[in-house]
């Protein structure tokens, strides 16, 4: 079925919606875009709908990158849609659809800073391999309550019976889910109409943390698509609920934080899992992906903990991983080798915050793995045992340092793009300048 098709298609099944959401990811998660009515969802369909250049460039406040964003005259990009992605939005108050687009040059060439346009060049390259990774993620968020408190601190939704938070998680309970089983037959029957193949949905170990997982798939860029949208639609459905659902890395500095864990495969042109050899290690290419992720961690530790809140996961006894390991069925390490079939046998990257943009998370963890490839690396030998006592923290702790790494390396350059590297350095400094204006109020009870 070709896109006029899909699109007559999806019109006549759905008469009663009158407007349509035109979704654009910015470099910072943010989505962009403008609402188009009926009669002009045709022309974005056949790219007619344009929108600046900077609209995939903006920082996590909305605003333009002011040292890049005049320099080539801030002219319009296209935007491409994502057929995939047309979707009805069952959280609004009236009936309404939405559609992914990616935002290319006016010519007609890909927009080496749009990230869905980043993240489908590195997985071309795998493709050029004969190889096509398989994807999946699993999210963690918290549903808190819309009111703050008088310090401007957020609130959980699961409490004791006096009112404050609950001392400790419900890792897997049951009876937790049940508080919130309207919420979650919510958020799947909303992910059923959008085809975000939903595989499971757990309370996690903080109170008012839950995990929702999405299934694996042959289409790395489809699972970055389907990342994204899954948390827009809990952070709609959540609003329905008059909760807030947060992704932010570490809302609660003495709880665990939100996590984003990427599993991920190789397989061939048959379909073949090429990290299963028959044995319970795993084949040489499974080893080559895995030091390739290990050396390149430091370099997009930026792309993986975006902000100043996502460096506070990274303590000792929080479930981050804190140095570049690596070892079989160990939830202390930076790449864990998860149990069970030997046709599943795959990767699972365990650094990443929920609050890093999904395609750009993703690209970095293909990057990493292609790199290993493509020079052959060799991992070191697994750990085993508690990775948090027996080895000494390495990855960058801190904003400054993780952008530090990312701007000079040469990996990140070569394999995600120069022009991409450039910008998302000056994005991140504007916002480490930003934050570095303003006093807390911890400063405050220290000083005055």
């Amino acid at each position: 079925m070709n896109k006029s098709e899909l699109l007559e298609g999806f019109l006549a099944n759905h008469a009663d919606i009158d407007l349509f959401e035109v979704v654009l990811t910015d470099l910072s998660g943010g989505l962009r875009g403008k609402w188009v009515t009926r009669d002009k969802i045709a022309s974005v369909f056949k790219g007619q709908l344009k929108l600046p250049m900077s609209a995939v460039v903006f920082d996590s406040w909305g605003r333009d990158v002011e040292e890049w964003v005049f320099l080539g005259g801030d002219g319009d990009g296209c935007c491409v849609p994502e057929p995939r992605s047309l979707a009805v939005m069952p959280w609004g108050k009236r009936p309404m659809a939405q559609l992914l687009v990616s935002l290319d040059q006016e010519d007609g060439t890909a927009n080496p800073l749009d990230p869905r346009r980043i993240l489908g060049a590195v997985e071309a390259r795998f493709r050029a391999k004969g190889l096509q990774p398989v994807v999946a993620s699993e999210m963690e968020f918290f549903l808190l309550d819309p009111e703050r408190d008088a310090q401007g601190r957020p609130q959980h939704t699961q409490r004791d019976s006096v009112g404050g938070a609950l001392g400790r998680g419900e890792t897997y309970g049951l009876e937790a889910m049940a508080e919130v089983d309207e919420f979650m037959h919510a958020v799947q029957d909303c992910c059923a109409l959008q085809a975000l193949p939903v595989d499971t949905l757990v309370t996690e170990s903080a109170p008012s943390q839950y995990e929702i997982n999405l299934l694996h798939g042959p289409d790395a860029l489809l699972a970055a698509d389907q990342a994204l949208l899954l948390k827009r639609a809990i952070r709609g459905i959540a609003r329905n609920f008059g909760q807030v659902a947060t992704f932010m890395a570490k809302p609660f500095g003495d709880l665990a934080g939100n996590g984003m864990h990427m599993h991920c495969s190789l397989q061939d042109q048959d379909g073949k899992n090429l990290f299963d050899d028959g044995s319970p290690t795993g084949s040489k290419l499974l080893g080559h992906a895995i030091a390739g992720c290990m050396a390149t961690l430091p370099d997009i530790m930026l792309l993986l903990a975006p902000t100043m809140n996502s460096y506070r996961r990274f303590q000792k006894g929080m479930h981050a991983p804190l140095t570049p390991c690596w070892g079989y069925e160990n939830r202390t390490v930076a790449l864990r080798v998860p149990a069970g079939p030997l046709k599943a046998m795959r990767l699972e990257h365990r650094v990443a915050g929920a609050d890093a943009q999904p395609h750009l998370a993703i690209a970095a963890l293909l990057a990493g793995m292609l790199y290993g490839i493509d020079n052959e690396l060799e991992p070191s030998a697994p750990i085993e045992g508690n990775a948090w006592e027996q080895l000494e923290p390495s990855l960058p702790q801190h904003w400054n340092d993780a952008l530090d790494v990312f701007r000079q390396s040469r990996f990140v350059a070569d394999y995600l793009g120069s022009s991409f590297q450039e910008v998302y350095s000056l994005l991140k400094q504007q916002e480490i300048d930003e934050f570095g204006r303003h006093v807390t109020p911890l400063e405050y009870d220290t000083g005055l």
